[in-house]
């Protein structure tokens, strides 16, 4: 039995699903990209189906021929912090260090902006 990819919830709709059914605990579409067999969000169109028609949203229902759905039992997402931290170490030392915060840039910015326009001022004032 298929689970919901967006919360795990056993569906228990049979094949075919039709293309306005719902998952009942998360209320998300069951006949997406993100609920087939065939999506992998490691490939150039999240589709390992090679004859499907691009999708923008793959997470809301659309009318792909190809949709079968996901056997995968449920894994839960999981953002890989050390992974990103490195990354942004990596690019930030690629362009110098952190940038400051915006509001030491803007008053940065009004500094040189004034400095730029500043009246000269008379020698006897």
């Amino acid at each position: 039995m298929p689970q919901c990819q967006f919360c795990g919830a056993p569906s228990t709709l049979s094949e075919p699903i039709p293309r306005d059914a719902t998952c009942e605990q998360c209320q998300r579409d069951l006949r997406c990209c993100r609920q087939c067999r065939h999506y992998d969000p490691a490939l150039n169109n999240s589709c390992r189906e090679t004859e499907a028609e691009p999708v923008e949203d793959k997470q809301r229902r659309n009318f792909c021929e190809f949709f079968t759905p996901n056997p995968a039992p449920f894994r839960a997402a999981s953002v890989d912090k050390g992974r990103e931290a490195q990354a942004r170490a990596k690019l930030e030392s690629l362009f110098g260090g952190k940038a400051p915060p915006v509001a030491d840039r803007t008053q940065d910015a009004r500094a040189k902006l004034d400095a730029l326009f500043k009246k000269p001022q008379k020698p006897n004032e």
